[in-house]
């Protein structure tokens, strides 16, 4: 049995020959299926970013409206996150992710097959609902793991977020290279089926769901607020800070926010219990992802176009293959340190980890302030940021449910992503801002200056640094099982199966 923080008992569910010791081999099978899963479903973040500057001459429409290919995916990315993870909760986790994987290949269809704007952004959305799939493999691997591979199996599957965005961009430049646009989306929907095969063959579809009934009115709710928000984050630099889209977008989506917070009070069975996400431990975890979110972003959004800037202009002149190269070991070092993040997790605790993840995220980006003058220093300094992240973001959701009862983990990790998604969408707005706020001239051609590039690293550093302090108060929990004896692991799987 389990405690959950307002002491409650309940199962947890969970497959009792994978939480076994003996049988560690399975269950590092099904982790690595889970992780491959994570991997492919965050690669669409960064899958259309090479061919960015040719989507309007490819879809014949204009620049604005072709800049809907990429916020469409990160909108519906954010809002598939707590609704996959409460429908996780309700029917089952495996399902759900089987859903997810499905839905990548429904939507990496449409893009290949579609040649106009319209199928293109379609498409492109319900690429990002795929998202939904890492909350829910998050939360499923306690339920698949022993207790000594959980730490680690967490750390692993969290890094997914950022290693598929890193590998992302180098891999979809060389296929947006050597062929036709349209095979990017051709190898998504391959990965997405052998994701899909996967998923069905070697998970195992555990009786975890805890029924209820689906909050149509909160998910309405959150996917429109959280869109008008959103979009105008996204949209401010292009329609103006002032402008009437933008201020009628962020107080409208603020406003029904609001609202959608009090029905969900007053809901029997709401979408996201709001009085366990005030709880301390949750609710600081959740401010701290924003800020760490953003240090994530800054550095994905600043240092390629610091790469890429040709040398006469005061870049370093870099391909865009080739910054994604240079790009890619940062990516890489995300995955590298889970297991450091897992040993440090069930070392130090969750808590302290978060705070060195993002203490390290913090340095790396003020190497980068000081050492901005050649490709290997900003690799460097990548490197550095994309150790702390995956530091800090292995242990966000071990956090997360050692806070909250087994039957709302699922949209529990849901919302710290929904958070972290929040952090990267405004680092992107504070970062192109910044970046148009100081230019030089250089011919024709307006590019931002290296002061810019500074200010940029400074400010995703001092978010890094908030984040610390704000993980600093994050309240200690006594640490709880979070597994079940063997001889009631199997009760409760014999009582499921009867």
């Amino acid at each position: 049995m389990s405690t959950s923080p307002s002491g409650e008992q309940s199962a947890v569910p969970v497959d009792a020959e994978l939480t076994d010791d003996k049988h560690t081999g399975a269950a590092i099978a099904v982790v690595a299926v889970l992780c491959f899963g994570g991997l492919v479903a965050s690669l669409m973040q960064t899958l259309v970013i090479p061919i960015q500057p040719e989507l309007p001459r490819l879809l014949d429409t204009s620049i604005s409206n072709a800049s809907w290919v990429i916020t469409a995916t990160l909108l519906a990315a954010a809002v598939a996150m707590p609704i996959a993870g409460r429908l996780g909760d309700m029917f089952g986790k495996q399902r759900i992710m089987l859903g997810s994987a499905m839905l990548l290949v429904v939507g990496s269809l449409i893009c290949a097959l579609g040649g106009s704007l319209i199928p293109m952004i379609v498409g492109r959305a319900v690429q990002g609902l795929a998202m939904g799939f890492i909350p829910v493999g998050i939360s499923l691997m306690r339920e698949v793991t022993p207790p000594k591979l959980t730490s680690m199996a967490v750390a692993a599957m969290s890094a997914t977020l950022g290693v598929g965005g890193a590998i992302g961009l180098p891999l979809s430049a060389w296929v947006a290279q050597e062929f036709d646009w349209r095979a990017l989306f051709w190898v998504s929907a391959a990965l997405a089926l052998v994701v899909t095969v996967l998923v069905a063959v070697l998970v195992p579809h555990i009786d975890d769901s805890n029924g209820g009934h689906f909050d149509i009115g909160g998910a309405v709710g959150l996917a429109l607020g959280l869109s008008g928000i959103l979009i105008a984050v996204s949209k401010g630099n292009d329609w103006g800070w002032g402008s009437a889209s933008t201020l009628g977008l962020l107080f409208g989506g603020l406003v029904l926010l609001l609202i959608w917070g009090a029905y969900e009070l007053r809901h029997t069975d709401p979408l996201v219990d709001l009085r366990t996400t005030a709880r301390p431990a949750v609710l600081l975890t959740n401010i701290a992802a924003i800020a760490i979110g953003f240090g994530m972003m800054a550095q994905a959004v600043v240092m390629p176009q610091l790469l890429e800037i040709p040398v006469a202009m005061g870049g370093l002149g870099q391909t865009l293959l080739a910054a994604g190269l240079w790009m890619a070991p940062g990516g890489l070092m995300m995955l590298v340190f889970a297991p450091v993040s897992g040993t440090l997790i069930n070392t130090i605790g969750a808590k302290f980890t978060m705070a060195i993840g993002a203490t390290v995220l913090g340095m790396g980006y003020l190497g980068a302030f000081l050492l901005m003058n050649a490709p290997w220093q900003l690799a460097l300094a990548s490197v550095i940021c994309s150790a702390g992240v995956g530091i800090g973001y292995a242990a966000m959701p071990t956090l997360i449910m050692n806070s909250v009862p087994i039957r709302e983990a699922g949209a529990a990790v849901g919302l710290n992503g929904l958070m972290r998604s929040i952090g990267t969408t405004s680092a992107s707005a504070v970062m192109a801002l910044v970046l148009t706020s100081s230019t030089v001239t250089y011919g024709s051609f307006d590019v931002p200056s290296h002061s810019a590039f500074r200010w940029c690293f400074l400010i995703g550093a001092i978010a890094a640094f908030v984040g610390v302090a704000i993980t600093m108060f994050i309240p200690v929990l006594r640490k709880k099982a979070d597994h079940q004896t063997a001889p009631e692991a199997s009760e409760t799987v014999t009582a499921a199966r009867t």
